[in-house]
């Protein structure tokens, strides 16, 4: 499709030269994230099946000048939708010239038409132009940067939650690793998958977390809090351009107690600044959400986030586990034996990318 002086293509994405070019591309701007690169696109696609697609504009030099990562998420549930990018808090058109915007936009935009798909959802990026809605409030960020130390960071916690952090702090019988390994991933999903089932919701599946670690490489790892040998609280971690990007965690019910949540985030920031990170990115919540106010009372200031969304038919997903018609469902998920969760939960979260 060409726009003007802009022509957009689809890449190949199992070409390593035009992975490569992509990745250089993101990697070089100032807005890119994880989730913008290639790496995240190929670990949600083999880790869930939905396929994934990397709008390119092409300025006249050859040259990219943007970038629009995709997942088309099908779900016999929730419907089927353009995601940048599935499974992601981040994403939207990543652009160099303003008007790779546009191109970018009216290329997803055929894509949907052509393939029958009923919307699109960008999770950040500029506004890609008429037509397309914005969302704004329902959804808040966390970030600040690394301390120069453990102290200091320490110093950086409010008191009160300062106070619940020494109680972990002084607790001998809590341990932290971190790895890659497949014990490393097996006592991840062990943990993450009783606290999502807790918080009434389904469980990812096992390979989404497998297939994005493989993905990113070292720039993605996994700490663990450990009672004795017990994992009580653990989280996979992206790495990108200085920034600490806890993403998937989450504690046993005995993490309250233990406040080895509190324990793990101070150790992964510890463990950033030991790599060269200068940013901790705690990610999205609700707005107004018990996580949101966690947050906040660790020390980091909420910033509203913007997204995006275009039908044709002015129609959207309802993915919002807030809506009323999906609080019923939650409360009965709650109560499911783990094992059960486990067992049909991937099934279910395959659509809510």
């Amino acid at each position: 499709m060409r726009t003007g002086e802009i022509f957009v293509t689809a890449l190949d994405l199992a070409d390593p030269a035009q992975r490569a070019a992509a990745d250089a591309f993101v990697m070089a701007h100032p807005e890119g994230t994880p989730f913008h690169r290639p790496a995240w696109l190929q670990g949600v696609a083999r880790g869930t099946g939905h396929r994934a697609h990397m709008l390119s504009a092409v300025a006249h030099s050859g040259q990219i000048v943007g970038l629009l990562p995709l997942h088309h998420v099908k779900s016999a549930l929730f419907g089927d939708a353009l995601v940048s990018s599935g499974f992601a808090v981040d994403g939207g058109i990543l652009a160099s010239d303003p008007a790779a915007v546009s191109a970018l936009a009216a290329a997803c935009e055929g894509m949907a038409r052509d393939g029958s798909i009923a919307s699109i959802e960008l999770r950040g990026g500029p506004v890609p132009g008429e037509g397309w809605a914005l969302h704004e409030g329902s959804h808040v960020g966390f970030a600040r940067p690394i301390a120069t130390d453990d102290e200091a960071e320490l110093l950086a916690v409010p008191r009160k939650h300062r106070a619940e952090l020494r109680k972990a702090l002084a607790n001998d019988a809590l341990r932290v690793e971190t790895g890659r390994d497949a014990r490393h991933l097996k006592a991840h999903y062990r943990v993450y998958s009783e606290s999502v089932r807790n918080l009434g919701t389904p469980v990812f599946p096992a390979r989404l977390f497998r297939e994005v670690l493989v993905a990113f490489g070292e720039d993605a790892d996994i700490l663990i809090v450990h009672e004795g040998a017990r994992p009580v609280s653990a989280v996979l971690t992206l790495y990108h351009q200085g920034r600490v990007m806890p993403f998937w965690g989450g504690g046993i019910a005995d993490a309250r107690r233990l406040r080895s949540n509190e324990l793990m985030y101070y150790r992964l920031m510890a463990h950033g600044r030991g790599r060269g990170m200068s940013v901790f990115d705690f990610g999205r919540s609700k707005a107004g959400s018990g996580q949101a106010a966690w947050k906040k009372s660790f020390g980091f200031d909420p910033v509203p986030l913007s997204y995006h969304s275009w039908s044709a038919s002015g129609g959207r997903r309802d993915i919002n586990p807030n809506s009323p018609q999906y609080q019923r469902r939650i409360d009965l998920w709650k109560k499911l034996p783990l094992p059960i969760a486990n067992l049909i939960g991937p099934f279910i979260a395959r659509g809510l990318g």
